[in-house]
């Protein structure tokens, strides 16, 4: 018998509307209506499944099952959950495919089980179920998933979704999860402890700056992307990128201590970063 899904998947929560007030560039005003509208949708889903996955109190393995079959209902046009019926006409408009979506859920079944990486590789292969498929969906949105723009949209989702880890490493420590991967922590002598202190050590501050080096050189692959693109999505994509470049400076200028204070990135420079990209500056 199926297991009965837990309040946060069945409460008329705003998922689009918290999605709304995040810093998602992609969904800038911007963009015209039918695009901002299937972007919301998306995210709307995104933070459904990342709620469940996070927050619920109830058996989320089994909220999650739920969530799979309801994208089951919408891709046939009968979902029951208002995220979800938004999402309908999104799916059709758009021509979205299934997968994508269930990557998503399946990242959040592995945050249940898996609470720490070995090795870069090993969380690269994490982000290509929770980061990689915003991004492919939001490509198809705009009509321009090509086979090179998909590629360079893994490069650019992998190191955002690195970004968010590193500004959230004291967080994630207390909630039991280790992201930063376990052979750049034992190389630079971090203990596990490290995590949860007030303020990084010297040894976790080295194993930040190793890793934003690798997060850089992913999103290096996001001006290219965004010069391939016309128009407003090619605005919309540099500040997705520019987002994540901002969010490493600030890290940077931070000294990598990412624990005594939260780590996010001046507007200005979101601004200014932005404009570079398109204008072909950076």
């Amino acid at each position: 018998m199926r297991a009965r899904p837990t309040p946060i998947a069945t409460a008329e929560h705003d998922h689009v509307g918290l999605a709304a007030g995040e810093n998602f560039p992609v969904a800038s005003r911007l963009l015209p209506r039918a695009q901002r509208e299937h972007l919301m949708a998306l995210y709307g889903f995104a933070r459904l499944a990342d709620d469940i996955g996070d927050e619920s109190s109830g058996d989320r393995l089994a909220e999650l099952d739920w969530l799979e079959g309801e994208l089951d209902r919408a891709f046939a046009g009968v979902a029951t959950h208002p995220v979800l019926r938004r999402l309908e006409p999104t799916i059709r408009a758009c021509r979205l495919e299934r997968q994508p979506f269930l990557d998503l859920i399946e990242a959040n079944r592995r945050d249940q089980t898996v609470m720490s990486y070995a090795t870069w590789a090993d969380l690269l292969g994490y982000c290509d179920l929770s980061a990689n498929p915003v991004g492919r969906l939001v490509l198809a949105v705009f009509g321009t998933d090509t086979p090179e723009r998909l590629a360079r949209s893994d490069d650019v989702c992998s190191g955002l979704q690195v970004v968010e880890h590193l500004q959230d490493v004291g967080e994630d420590a207390h909630r039991g999860r280790v992201y930063l991967p376990a052979d750049d922590l034992a190389a630079a002598g971090c203990e596990p402890e490290d995590l949860l202190q007030p303020v990084a050590s010297p040894e976790l501050r080295a194993a930040v700056e190793a890793i934003a080096g690798r997060a850089r050189a992913l999103l290096g692959s996001g001006p290219p992307l965004a010069r391939s693109l016309r128009g407003r999505p090619r605005w919309a994509v540099a500040g997705f990128c520019a987002g994540g470049l901002a969010a490493l400076d600030a890290i940077a200028a931070a000294g990598h201590d990412v624990l005594s204070r939260p780590v996010r990135p001046s507007k200005p420079r979101l601004v200014r970063l932005t404009a570079m990209i398109v204008g072909g500056r950076a």
